[in-house]
């Protein structure tokens, strides 16, 4: 799951190389914490979040395969 979200969040921005992505395993859940650039937080959430929503629509399709659910927390800082 980690790879996945940072090979999407890698080809979205500007500055792939400030990417950093974190990911929390509990027993049915997992937390996934997605750092980039400042100047690349637009792009990944969106107009009115649509990215965003697209991230967490591709996530958890790619969790339910394993009857797992998984959540994308966009960190800002």
């Amino acid at each position: 799951m980690r790879e996945l979200v940072e090979f999407l969040a890698r080809n979205l921005v500007t500055h792939p190389e400030s990417v950093e992505v974190h990911e929390t395993v509990a027993e049915h859940a997992t937390t996934i914490e997605l750092r980039v650039h400042k100047e690349d937080l637009g792009r990944v959430i969106g107009k009115q979040g649509r990215t965003a929503k697209s991230l967490r629509t591709i996530i958890n399709a790619a969790a339910s395969r394993t009857n797992h659910k998984a959540a994308l927390e966009i960190i800002e800082e």
